[in-house]
C-alpha cells in the first residue's frame, strides 16, 4: 500500500464521522517496525484533512491503543502493527470508541 492509499484510508474512514457535526479524536499508535514511520504520517493527514483531531502515541503495545482510545474518550483507535507477522509487512487495526477491536484489518508488505 501506498502513502496515497492509506491518506485515502483516513479520508474514507473520516467521512463516516462527519455524520455529527463536532470534532472527532482518533488515536493513532504504532509498534517499532521501520514501515511504522511512513504509515503514520500518510493517516494522520487523512484524518487532519477530514477535520478529525489526531493523537499521537508513538511506538506502544496494541492494547495500549484500545486503552487510549477509550480512556481519552476518543471516537477511533487505529494501530499500525502486523503483530506475529514477517517484520515487512504491517496492518492497520481500528478501534471503536469503547476500545474493542474491530474485524477489519488492512495488512501491507514493504
Amino acid at each position: 500500500m501506498t502513502p496515497g492509499m492509506l491518506t485515502k484510508i483516513a479520508q474514507a474512514t473520516g467521512l463516516y464521522f462527519q455524520k455529527e457535526p463536532r470534532r472527532h479524536i482518533v488515536v493513532i499508535g504504532k509498534d517499532t517496525r521501520l514501515s511504522g514511520y511512513l504509515v503514520e504520517p500518510a493517516l494522520t493527514s487523512g484524518f487532519i484533512s477530514m477535520g478529525m483531531d489526531v493523537v499521537l502515541v508513538g511506538p506502544v503495545p496494541t492494547p495500549a491503543v484500545s486503552l487510549l482510545t477509550k480512556s481519552l474518550r476518543a471516537d477511533l483507535g487505529v494501530m499500525i502493527s502486523a503483530s506475529h507477522n514477517p517484520y515487512t509487512d504491517n496492518g492497520l487495526k481500528f478501534f471503536t470508541s469503547e476500545g474493542l477491536q474491530t474485524n477489519r484489518r488492512t495488512r501491507t508488505r514493504n
